[in-house]
């Protein structure tokens, strides 16, 4: 009798065995997510990039929260893609690195305006885009002796170090222009408040972003320019269709539902930018 015991006791362990290994057999998401579930729980994650120091579009704030237009378009995405915004791991996407940290699997995708063009599309893919926007130039609000690119000759025309906006503006546009360097947008604000330097150049809604900081409304103005198109994308991983399918519906989604409009009237209307209308998607078609 107790080796027939001993024998059901050994049987019955291992039917347990097997049937835990059967519920938990399902592998765990990683760090970056997996936005092809149709729904996660409270211990999945996604990561997601964007910039922690753009007014107005990715802005990381000093109690550590996270606001913005490509915050907002993030987390309606992931919203779609079946994550609340708790389950939302925001990681920073520098300029320099955005490539990199879709490679590595560091991040699902990134919203970071992130202008689609075509060396980037040879490291990544892109949905969308998402929003249309220009280079253009910011001045104070009381200065009207700006009104076209080449007034810019003679005045002082303020960059972040390394932007390629000003240095395409005295390449081609303003050769006379005074090209006033800082390290960044944030030290060129404050020269043009002062009235060290007369303009700052950069794309129109990151202009806008920092015009519509509370600390700096009424004080400068977007001159109304559009010496280029930036269509922003959200860059993924290279190859992963479905994903791009997936993004690009809820881009649509968030357009038709009047949820763009919103985010964009939310964070860039304080500066009176007047912005472009959600471009056709065409990334994956």
């Amino acid at each position: 009798m107790k080796v027939l015991k001993a024998g059901a006791a050994v049987a019955t362990a291992v039917v347990l065995a097997l049937t835990a290994t059967a519920c938990g057999g399902g592998d765990k998401k990683d760090g970056a997510g997996d936005a092809g579930a149709s729904g996660g729980t409270k211990s999945d994650k996604i990561a997601i990039g964007i910039k922690f120091d753009q007014p107005g579009l990715g802005l990381k704030t000093p109690d550590g929260k996270f606001e913005g237009f490509d915050v907002d378009v993030a987390t309606y995405v992931a919203k779609e893609l079946g994550y609340q915004p708790d389950q939302i791991e925001w990681k920073q996407a520098v300029s320099a690195e955005r490539e990199n940290l879709i490679s590595n699997g560091d991040v699902k995708f990134i919203a970071a305006t992130y202008s689609i063009n075509d060396k980037r599309k040879a490291k990544v893919d892109f949905a969308g885009p998402y929003f249309l926007a220009h280079q253009d130039l910011l001045v104070r609000a009381d200065d009207n002796s700006i009104t076209k690119v080449e007034d810019l000759n003679k005045k002082k025309l303020c960059s972040v170090t390394g932007s390629t906006s000003a240095q395409n503006i005295k390449k081609d546009l303003a050769k006379d222009a005074d090209l006033q360097e800082f390290p960044g947008y944030s030290e060129c604000l404050t020269g043009l408040e002062n009235k060290a330097v007369d303009a700052l150049t950069t794309d129109d809604s990151i202009l806008a972003g920092y015009a519509a900081q509370e600390k700096n409304k009424g004080k400068f103005k977007l001159v109304g320019l559009k010496m280029s198109n930036e269509n922003y994308g959200i860059g993924l991983k290279k190859g992963d269709k479905d994903l791009q399918t997936k993004i690009n519906a809820a881009l649509k989604k968030m357009v038709a539902d009047g949820s763009w409009e919103a985010a964009v009237k939310k964070n860039l209307g304080p500066a009176n930018y007047k912005n472009e209308p959600a471009p056709q998607i065409t990334e994956g078609s």
